[in-house]
């Protein structure tokens, strides 16, 4: 089968690889959509932290965005999942230490993930192994774009439901990439009154045209913000965010900054703020495919594009298709 392989930094091609077959307690899924994310971009460029610590290596196969119908059961699974639409958990656990048994399998010290660490191949490939336990069943009709946003999904969700606000509340949320926007899509169909602060107008054209308020810094409005999201990568924003929750909200930190950030503790504790911090949609995928199929959130707009797995090097080397979303999709039967 074709599959996109990353064979050094800043070095991918399509090859030729074994397909998968369903081990004991796994699955084979035809890939339908696959999502390129910014994890899959620092894997491509050699910037990603887990290269440098040996918990990822190359050759290496991305891609923990996608959707697929099963098309293989492994010993121990129940043939029910044959033919069934599917996407899945990204986080795989080891499922028997106390973090795991306790719903926390997203911080296993064990923890692979697929496309990203401990050599689990990933989803910009014609198939794709997954374990049954990490599967999630979608709806026959949900359109692909759809199936392949539910883990940015679950992960924007989980940022939404930590923000902890009431509907008529009031929600800033940092960044205007795949994550911002889709947490103000959520938030925004949960009633809360959202805005987006974005770089520059450019940034903001999407979110205006998806209906939101969204303000570059010098001209965001000194309103109460109860919640504040940082989804953004500047490490100047985890301070400022701090600046800007009104005392007793909540900060809610999912985006990472390629170098350190820093803020004052004490304005934390002196202003009674909760931050939280965000790793991974696992807890969110069901809440966001079920947004999804009963329609109160359509994150179609944020795909630039939808394109092959041989444009894919390009598109990891930051010559992207245009388009006004920041999610550029991939099919790999193309």
């Amino acid at each position: 089968m074709r599959a996109l392989v990353l064979t050094g930094p800043g070095k991918a091609e399509v090859q030729e690889v074994e397909p998968p077959r369903a081990a004991p307690g796994e699955v084979v899924v035809d890939v339908e959509r696959a999502g390129v994310c910014g994890t899959d971009v620092e894997l491509f460029t050699g910037h990603m932290s887990y290269l440098s610590t040996g918990r990822s290596w190359y050759p290496l196969r991305p891609g923990h965005e996608w959707c697929g119908r099963v098309s293989a059961v492994g010993d121990g699974v129940d043939p029910a999942w044959l033919g069934r639409r599917v996407t899945g958990d990204t986080m795989l656990g080891c499922g028997h230490c106390a973090r795991c048994r306790s719903g926390r399998h997203h911080v296993c010290a064990d923890l692979a993930e697929i496309g990203i660490s401990r050599g689990r191949p990933g989803a910009l490939a014609e198939q794709l192994p997954v374990p049954a336990a990490a599967l999630r069943a979608l709806p026959d009709g949900l359109d692909p774009a759809l199936g392949a946003l539910v883990e940015p999904g679950g992960n924007a969700l989980r940022a939404v439901r930590a923000a902890a606000l009431q509907e008529g509340e009031r929600l800033l949320v940092l960044g205007t990439g795949t994550i911002g926007l889709l947490a103000a899509l959520f938030a925004r169909s949960q009633g809360v009154e959202t805005h987006l602060l974005g770089r520059d107008p450019e940034q903001l054209r999407l979110a205006d045209r998806l209906g939101f308020a969204g303000w570059t810094r010098p001209e965001l409005p000194a309103l109460p913000w109860h919640a504040v999201i940082d989804a953004a990568t500047d490490p100047g924003l985890p301070a400022l965010a701090l600046d800007l929750v009104e005392p007793a909200g909540r900060l809610v930190y999912i985006g990472l900054a390629p170098t350190p950030s820093t803020l004052d503790t004490r304005d934390l504790v002196l202003r009674d703020v909760t931050a939280v911090g965000i790793l991974g949609g696992s807890a969110g995928l069901d809440g966001a495919a079920a947004a999804y199929a009963d329609g109160s959130v359509d994150a179609r707009p944020l795909v630039a594009a939808t394109i092959g797995l041989a444009e894919t090097a390009e598109a990891l080397a930051g010559r992207r298709p245009a388009g006004p979303g920041p999610k550029i999709h991939i099919d790999p039967r193309r």
